[in-house]
């Protein structure tokens, strides 16, 4: 049987031998993702959340719950010693290529030509250069150039 990031087991997956549907079980909700990129951005507080997503505050506790549930953020105590704060693990901060490749399909798909939008820069101010996944020729990568090997489910 699966077992969930917790070691537990998990009969929920929406296809338990797929990586994009298990991980889209775990963050593939709108909200997820933006507390993790605020996450990302410096956002630790419930409040800080609520006001940087908008989002209502039953649903925001369900997906601080979560995240940290599955080992995505972790929760601490304040420096004031009164509230919790969430703060990005490992494991959290691995989303950052898929939260890039997400911000750069959406520049270049979401936008109307000349339509403001954030940018990502680095550290010294100059922008992120688009993310190409390449082979091990250095080659890039497409749709049409790999191929997904199945697991034997008959077995």
């Amino acid at each position: 049987m699966p077992r969930s990031s917790t070691g537990a087991p998990n009969d929920a997956w929406t296809d338990p031998h797929c990586p994009v549907a298990r991980a889209l079980d775990l963050v593939g909700d709108r909200w997820s993702l933006l507390v993790v990129r605020d996450a990302m951005d410096g956002a630790r507080s419930f409040t800080e959340f609520q006001r940087r997503t908008g989002i209502a505050r039953n649903i925001l506790s369900d997906r601080l719950r979560k995240l940290s549930a599955h080992g995505l953020l972790a929760k601490q105590t304040a420096p004031t010693g009164r509230r919790l704060e969430y703060v990005l693990t490992d494991k959290g901060r691995d989303l950052f290529p898929v939260l890039l490749t997400l911000r750069q399909w959406g520049e270049h798909h979401a936008f109307e030509p000349g339509e403001p939008h954030s940018t990502l820069l680095d550290e010294q101010g100059v922008r992120v250069p688009d993310l190409t996944p390449t082979g091990a020729d250095g080659a890039p990568l497409t749709a049409d150039s790999t191929w997904v090997r199945k697991i034997d489910r008959s077995r």
